[in-house]
């Protein structure tokens, strides 16, 4: 989903934005995943995918803006209860201002790097798993309903998608465009479980089946229950994909905006450091 998403808001992208990153088009896309790479390998990076709006402990959220900054909420909760529960429509912000600093800096790896990471968040922002204590639905008995939702369905049906998207545009506010983002997906997490639920409860015949993936096999849904699923979400992965892409060329844009609109076509790569920087700066020389 990812890599799809990424690859799709450069299409999506208007001159002269769209000339300088399309070239760029299959390093972001492949690169889509390094945020999910570091979870494991960073500090505190698991929790900038997602925030637990449900938890009991980010109720003092209610008590400040509804789209707080990070300082407010942090005031209103403790830095320690925002990192627990995720920090995701902050992380977005932190994002985002890595990439207009970035292209301030007509950096180009920076640029690359950063517009990769924030096309990740932005994709986990619409997703309604990622804004929910039940995220794999392990409070409920539905493990795998996460992979189920963000990998299975849109394997299985995204061919099939209408993800054209209207021209991006300029956000005014990114913290509080992610907020109003996160909410609407929030807004969809009730749907997303009691759908599975009655499914499985009603379902006749075998759930499951063994399909390879890779070199692993795995326990899939079987393709019939898979087309009901779809069906009683009447269209929502479709419409949290499509938003997706136009997000993620939106907050592109608005921070190539930010940064004065910079003529991207100067960026540099990073002078080379070590042995091979020496090299390649001599053979300049002659």
């Amino acid at each position: 989903m990812h890599r799809h998403i990424n690859g799709a808001a450069v299409d999506a992208l208007e001159e002269p934005l769209r000339g300088w990153f399309a070239p760029h088009r299959p390093w972001l896309s492949e690169h889509a995943v390094d945020a999910d790479k570091r979870k494991r390998m960073v500090e505190r990076e698991a929790p900038r995918h997602y925030v637990d709006l449900d938890a009991p402990a980010l109720a003092c959220l209610d008590s400040v803006w509804r789209s707080p900054w990070f300082r407010q909420a942090v005031e209103a909760c403790g830095e320690d209860s925002l990192w627990a529960y995720g920090v995701l429509p902050w992380n977005i912000e932190w994002a985002h201002a890595r990439l207009v600093e970035a292209m301030d800096a007509r950096d180009r790896e920076a640029i690359l790097r950063a517009a990769a990471d924030l096309g990740h968040y932005v994709a986990d922002a619409h997703v309604p798993l990622h804004t929910t204590l039940n995220y794999n639905g392990q409070l409920t008995g539905q493990d795998g309903i996460h992979s189920l939702w963000e990998t299975r369905l849109p394997e299985r049906y995204g061919g099939g998608y209408f993800l054209a998207v209207a021209p991006p545009v300029v956000v005014e506010d990114v913290g509080q465009w992610a907020w109003k983002v996160i909410r609407a997906s929030h807004a969809a997490v009730d749907s997303v479980l009691e759908f599975e639920r009655e499914l499985v409860e009603g379902w006749e015949g075998d759930l499951v089946v063994r399909e390879q993936r890779g070199r692993v096999m795995q326990l899939q849904r079987v393709p019939a229950w898979c087309d009901a699923y779809h069906g009683a979400l009447d269209g929502m992965v479709e419409r949290r994909w499509r938003h997706s892409i136009h997000g993620v060329a939106s907050v592109w844009t608005t921070a190539w905006v930010e940064a004065g609109q910079p003529d991207l076509e100067s960026a540099l790569q990073p002078e080379p450091k070590g042995l091979f920087g020496w090299w390649r700066r001599l053979k300049s020389s002659r």
